[in-house]
């Protein structure tokens, strides 16, 4: 069908990396861990090199999401996928809550289902629908995902939970840092580094009230439970104090979304957020704008601020245009979530991706569709 699609020249992206995750990495960061690759790359992450670099981190964080009176920066190997299971066993006594609305929510649900002395409740949406998280009876932690990289779905609000007694922990891998969120309502606001922060995988970031540290301390002096220490979170606020992390990190990530967070920290919370908000206008105002294109995501409320959904007529096909696109290395990575299998464009709307190669997106979409229509 798009075989023969070409793109003419002024429409080709300044840079064809468009995937949701990982997220395009500014080349300027790459060549300034070339340079500073001397000094840093194969040192030790014991030594001041290194905890420097943590503890800048951990205070640019801090000083970007304005983090409340005690709140702490703990960082770990394993990504946020391994919180999952970390949390499982270091923060919930016996009942776990969680609000379901996509993939990510849904393997958070079922790692703490397979642990045999916690009790995990689901609340479900369907995909592509989105749900606002409320207390829920007899949990010791509420369990959600800030934005759904599968879906499209963001949670709108965290406030129904603010001064409830359960802990609230929220994954926000791919929203962390660009969609507004009041930090004080919640407990655990854990990410891994390689969307909103371009940067690569297998590091987790939590931002951690004085509650959560205080409980996961206490739980873990519990002789008669046992937590592996690798996954311990006494073991992660204990290392994260002294600017460190229990296990070896890549120092190419760390270096990657330190640049990251000092870019962001220029520019505020704020800035960065009306950047999204005017990027997501752009796209999801295109998508209702032409009758082949539409939001996924039907609630407006809903729709994601840093991962748009946005579903083709049946009649063009998605994967022959985005194979076409990938071969002239124009654009690269805006599938469907795999098993979602939509015929659909996933498109992200990350700090690291110009909104000029968005708009560039948009019009090389409309073009391919003109003339296979």
């Amino acid at each position: 069908m798009f075989e023969a699609f070409d793109v003419p020249r002024n429409l080709v992206p300044s840079d064809p990396r468009l995937a949701c995750g990982p997220s395009l990495i500014p080349t300027k960061n790459v060549q300034r861990l070339l340079e500073a690759a001397p000094t840093l790359l194969g040192t030790s992450h014991r030594k001041p090199g290194v905890k420097n670099l943590v503890g800048e981190i951990q205070e640019g964080l801090a000083d970007y999401f304005n983090l409340p009176e005690g709140y702490e920066v703990v960082l770990g190997n394993g990504g946020a996928t391994f919180l999952f299971d970390a949390l499982a066993l270091g923060a919930v006594e016996k009942r776990s809550a969680h609000f379901v609305c996509g993939e990510f929510s849904a393997k958070w649900f079922k790692s703490h289902s397979l642990v045999p002395w916690i009790e995990s409740v689901e609340i479900l949406a369907e995909n592509g629908q989105g749900l606002t998280p409320e207390p829920v009876p007899g949990a010791d932690l509420i369990c959600s995902t800030l934005n759904e990289t599968s879906t499209g779905v963001m949670v709108d609000s965290y406030e129904k939970l603010k001064g409830g007694r359960a802990l609230v922990a929220v994954d926000a891998t791919s929203g962390g840092g660009q969609i507004p969120c009041d930090v004080s309502a919640i407990d655990f606001f854990f990410f891994s580094p390689q969307k909103v922060f371009a940067s690569e995988g297998g590091l987790f970031l939590a931002l951690m009230s004085p509650r959560a540290i205080e409980h996961c301390l206490r739980l873990a002096l519990d002789k008669k439970r046992y937590i592996p220490q690798i996954m311990n979170l006494k073991t992660a606020i204990e290392n994260s104090r002294k600017c460190q992390t229990f296990t070896t990190p890549s120092l190419s990530t760390l270096f990657l979304l330190n640049e990251t967070v000092k870019t962001l920290g220029n520019l505020g919370f704020s800035q960065v957020a009306q950047d999204s908000q005017k990027k997501a206008d752009l796209i999801y105002g295109w998508a209702q704008d032409r009758d082949y294109l539409s939001p996924y995501v039907k609630e407006v409320k809903y729709r994601s601020l840093s991962v748009a959904t946005i579903d083709l007529d049946d009649r063009y096909d998605v994967d022959a245009l985005l194979a076409r696109l990938r071969e002239l290395k124009v654009v690269y990575d805006i599938d469907s979530y795999r098993k979602l299998k939509r015929n659909q464009f996933r498109i992200p709307l990350f700090p690291s991706i110009a909104f000029d190669d968005l708009e560039k997106l948009t019009k090389i979409i409309d073009l391919a569709i003109e003339l296979c229509a």
